[in-house]
Parts: C-alpha cells; sequence; structure tokens
C-alpha cells in the first residue's frame, strides 16, 4: 500500500501566498523525510484558495529538495494545453528526475478557469479524452503522430526524448463526481486517481467505480489494475480522538463555508456537523493512529478488492505544527500496518518473549559464574521473574 498526498492546495485567501507556497514545499520536503511514497500538486488558475497554477514547476524545485518520494500532477487539466506540450514536458521531467515523475490529468476543476480560457464546459471532458489519445500514442515512441481536432493539431508529431522510465511514466485519470475519469482510464488502461472517495456518499461508490472502470477497459482491450488505484480522503491524527477533532473543527468549518460555499457555490451536500457527516461516512479520517487505521480499513472494504494507494488531501484545518505532527503519527503508527513492515519485528518478539524461560535460563547461570569469577557476589537474579517477563530491581 502507497501513501502519500493529494496537494491541490488550500489556502484560504487573507495568508501570505508567497510563504503558502514555501509551505507547500517544506511539507513535501518533511514527507519525504518520514518515507511517504508521493505526492500530487494541483493546477488552477482562480477562485484565490488553490494558488499553484504550474505544478511542473513546483515538481522541479521540490525534486532538488527531495530524494525519494514521486511527484505527479494531481491534476494537469488537460484542455488547457496542447498535448504535444503536455507530453515534452513531462518526458523532460522524467529525466530531470530521474524516474520520479508522475503525470495526473483531469478535464479541469473550477469552471472559472475555463470561462477565463474561452472553454466551454461541455467539452472540457471530451477534449481530456482526445488529449490523452494524442499524449499515449506520442509517449509510445512508435510513429510519428498525425491528429486533429477542433481544438489542437498534430503534423507527423514525435518527441526528442522517449521517456526516461522504462516503458513510460506512471499516467492517471482524475475521477470526482462523475464516471467520466473512470471511463477514460479504462479506455487508455491507465492508472485511476478516485477523488470522489473523500465527497459525500463517495466510498459506498468505490466498488460500482472500479465495476464500470473493468468492463469499459475490456470493451478496448485493455485491463484495470488496482495497484494502479488510489483513494484520496481527508486525514488528520493526533495522540487520541479528541485531541484530532479539536485540532481540526475551526479550520474544517472556514474552508468549507468560505471556500467552496461562499466562494465556489457548492453546497455543502452535508448536516450542520460536517466533520461528524465525513467521520460517519468514511471520506474523512480523524483520531489517534488505531481510530485512522481502522478508518483506512472500512474504506478499503468499500472497494471490494483494495486499491494500491491512499492519498491524503492536503488541507490546513490544524496549525502547522499539528498539521506535520499529524503526518508523523500516520507514518510511525499506521503506515506500517498496510505495508507489511511489522511483521517480522512482532515475530522476532513473540518468538523471544514464548521462549524466554529456555534462552534466559542458561544466560543467569553465565551470568552468575562471571560474578564469581571475578570474586565477586552474585546478585540475586532470581528476582527476574521469567514467568511474567517482570523484573525486581535490588533496592537502593
Amino acid at each position: 500500500m502507497r501513501f502519500g498526498i493529494f496537494l491541490a492546495p488550500f489556502h484560504r485567501v487573507g495568508d501570505n501566498p508567497t510563504l503558502a507556497l514555501e509551505r507547500d514545499m517544506a511539507l513535501i520536503e518533511w514527507l519525504d523525510h518520514l518515507g511517504y511514497d508521493e505526492a500530487w500538486i494541483g493546477e488552477h488558475h482562480s477562485a484565490g484558495w488553490e494558488t499553484i497554477a504550474s505544478p511542473e514547476i513546483m515538481i522541479g524545485a521540490v525534486a532538488q529538495r527531495t530524494k525519494h518520494i514521486r511527484l505527479g500532477t494531481g491534476v494537469t487539466s488537460l484542455p488547457y494545453h496542447h498535448p504535444l506540450l503536455v507530453a515534452q514536458r513531462f518526458v523532460q521531467l522524467d529525466h530531470m528526475t530521474r524516474g520520479r515523475v508522475m503525470l495526473g490529468c483531469g478535464p479541469g476543476a473550477l469552471v472559472s478557469d475555463a470561462y477565463m480560457m474561452g472553454i466551454d464546459p461541455a467539452d472540457q471532458r471530451r477534449r481530456m479524452d482526445e488529449s490523452l489519445t494524442a499524449i499515449t500514442r506520442l509517449l509510445a515512441c512508435e510513429e510519428p503522430v498525425t491528429m486533429e481536432t477542433d481544438w489542437f493539431t498534430l503534423r507527423e508529431a514525435r518527441l526528442h526524448l522517449a521517456p526516461y522510465s522504462e516503458p513510460c511514466f506512471p499516467i492517471s485519470v482524475a475521477s470526482s463526481t462523475t464516471p467520466s475519469g473512470a471511463l477514460a482510464a479504462a479506455k487508455h488502461g491507465l492508472g485511476l486517481l478516485s477523488l470522489g472517495a473523500g465527497l459525500a456518499g463517495g466510498p459506498k461508490m468505490l466498488a460500482e467505480q472500479w465495476r464500470m472502470a473493468e468492463a469499459e477497459a475490456a470493451k478496448h482491450g485493455k485491463t484495470m489494475d488496482r495497484a494502479k488505484w488510489r483513494l484520496v480522503v481527508n486525514l488528520h491524527c493526533a495522540e487520541d480522538d479528541e485531541r484530532a477533532l479539536r485540532d481540526v473543527r475551526i479550520g474544517e468549518q472556514m474552508e468549507t463555508l468560505t471556500y467552496f460555499s461562499e466562494t465556489l457555490g457548492r453546497p455543502p451536500m452535508r448536516s450542520e456537523d460536517p466533520l461528524r457527516d465525513g467521520l460517519a461516512m468514511g471520506s474523512t479520517l480523524v483520531g489517534s493512529p488505531e481510530t485512522v487505521a481502522a478508518g483506512i480499513e472500512r474504506l478499503l472494504s468499500f472497494t471490494d478488492g483494495g486499491a494500491g494507494g491512499i492519498l491524503f488531501r492536503a488541507h490546513e484545518w490544524a496549525d502547522r505544527e499539528a498539521t506535520w505532527r499529524s503526518f508523523e503519527l500516520f507514518a510511525r503508527w499506521v503506515m506500517p500496518r498496510f505495508q507489511g513492515s511489522l511483521t517480522m519485528p512482532q515475530q522476532s518478539r513473540d518468538w523471544v518473549s514464548a521462549n524466554r524461560e529456555t534462552i534466559f535460563a542458561p544466560n543467569m547461570q553465565a551470568l552468575k559464574k562471571a560474578f564469581r569469577d571475578a570474586g565477586q557476589e552474585a546478585p540475586e537474579f532470581s528476582r527476574l521473574k521469567l514467568h511474567t517477563g517482570k523484573v525486581d530491581l535490588p533496592k537502593g
């Protein structure tokens, strides 16, 4: 199981935007240090909150400040760009990052972005599919691509570099509230980013979404790979449930009301307590490591077969210290449970515990002999309660 973040980002209006961008890069550095697998960075051009206009620039900068974490776009809005330029930029990033780049694709989330560029929202999903067709053909590096649509033309187009990754860097398509993203991923045999998992009612739709994608892929001679399926949800982890809820309550309400409701005009579609609503539905994971781990198990159960990764929407519901602490707690106490790294330490501990009487008894005699050989009186090692594992320390 892979873990990472989906960094839109979300910075409320009034916050210093220069510092916010630096904070985004610092967060990815921290996640790289903690061993997270991925960071997906968004593209938006209006509304004041999601202030990264070029995820490719962020990837280029962050790649120089990190060592291991993979860096993707979450997402590149394909209708906004000529497909040849998208393919060229990502091949270059693939080389510059030595294979750490990922291309996330979508039609564009904010209608205000499309409006400024004169793009009809009714055309966005069709254009995304047309662009994907061109991009995947270009990245195959098999033959020159000639293709013409009502918004771009390719004439004997080819890349001047093949991808650094063999055969190509990962490509995924975002799916939110409509089935178009899942269908596009299926048609082209690509990965799937289920942003809908973090929305109202989203978790319960995951299994059906996957079945629909598998059926569509079969029509095109493709297959869907669960290892390339990532679920995007909300997270905040603290030492206990009540502290976690206190950390995020005010920030979550502020984001929901001032951005999604007042700015974008989207109804919250939740009750008077949206935070607890999200917890009940499984789209939000807030609590202790135990609570969060149970939430992930529940989320995966909705998929009817599992997924390859979980991404946490990088919000700022809590202050910076609590946010960074949340990611650290998750990396220490939750992530290993789903990555198999606890099996051998647990088995080793259980073996020693189960055999301590036979293992430690000869050692006690050896320790006593060592004291006698040195002409000293041996301590009362018999006070070791081997059957309970407790030790009575000598007084004084």
